[in-house]
């Protein structure tokens, strides 16, 4: 058994993809599972890398299912402590960053491969690919597609603009208001999406732009229709969430916002249907209110952005 370890949110499971393929790829004849949090697994499925999801949370300890792999992988940080979650599971190898804490003299008989140094500012993809490439691990970072899930979207989705205004943090959340007001430009139909807790924000986003009511979907998808959803979808206009990776996954035109952390560590491949805008200065990406270089990107700029991905649509592959 291989077992990865990255227990974190959709957008974490989404930038590791080309990581965890990388190692199904190496050892075919062995099982790969992934240990992150239970909710992730249709999107882990998708991948066609990943046997198994064990239900983990951040740094709590493994369950012993997952006991004595026989290599195990940190793709969830720098360490130590994910280091010594996945140490306390008693693998016989384990792939890791190195930091001084640990190495060198693990000092608890698990083989170390490489142990590369940990940089700063490094893209969220290649991070994880360099550290199986520096580790004897061939990885491509631009192995990101997903098939689309087998689920049905809603039909008000198919051709839509998905608005998703939600995100971890006030820092990246931009405001309903202006939302509402790239909503009311799009010439097509719009949705609203975002999880069961976003659900006020999506209503208060779609009544200002004055959609029907079915248009709001936040709380009403889990995962894998939200993934269908962003699969069958025109365009999606959203900030730095695990939405804007879904994008990615599924090749749907985007616009991504960013505001305290730079799209060279968590943006979108260089492509013409991605659109990215930063207003070029770094922040506090945990703080509360919404950071003020996203607030610097104003509605126009977003409203022809979305024109400009949607110019890279291609119904067929919506489906």
């Amino acid at each position: 058994m291989i077992l990865a370890y990255r227990a974190l949110g959709l957008g974490d499971v989404l930038t590791g993809v080309p990581a965890l393929r990388a190692l199904a790829r190496a050892q075919p004849g062995d099982r790969l599972v992934l240990a992150a949090p239970r909710a992730l697994a249709p999107l882990a499925r998708l991948t066609g890398a990943v046997d198994e999801v064990v239900d983990a949370r951040p740094l709590a300890p493994l369950p012993s299912a997952v006991h004595g792999a026989a290599l195990a992988v940190n793709l969830h940080g720098r360490g130590p402590q994910s280091h010594a979650v996945l140490l306390a599971a008693r693998p016989r190898a384990m792939v890791a960053w190195r930091h001084a804490a640990v190495w060198p003299g693990v000092g608890s008989g698990v083989a170390v491969a490489g142990a590369p140094e940990w940089r700063a500012a490094e893209h969220e993809v290649a991070r994880w690919c360099r550290l199986l490439e520096e580790s004897g691990i061939p990885a491509d970072p631009a192995d990101l597609a997903l098939a689309p899930p087998d689920v049905a979207p809603p039909a008000v989705a198919r051709g839509a603009l998905v608005v998703h205004p939600g995100a971890a943090s006030g820092a990246r959340r931009w405001p309903a208001e202006r939302w509402a007001a790239v909503a009311r430009a799009f010439d097509g139909p719009v949705v609203v999406t975002g999880g069961p807790g976003e659900r006020a924000l999506a209503e208060e986003v779609a009544r200002a732009a004055g959609l029907a009511g079915d248009a709001v979907l936040a709380g009403r998808t889990d995962l894998a229709t939200l993934a269908a959803v962003v699969a069958a979808a025109d365009c999606v206009a959203c900030g730095d969430t695990g939405v804007a990776h879904l994008a990615t996954a599924f090749r749907t035109p985007s616009v991504v916002l960013f505001g305290p952390t730079p799209p060279t560590e968590w943006g979108p491949p260089a492509d013409a249907r991605h659109q990215v805008l930063w207003a070029g200065r770094r922040g506090d990406p945990h703080a509360d209110a919404p950071d003020p270089n996203l607030l610097a990107i104003g509605v126009p700029a977003v409203i022809a952005a979305v024109e400009r991905a949607r110019a890279q649509f291609d119904p067929a592959a919506a489906g």
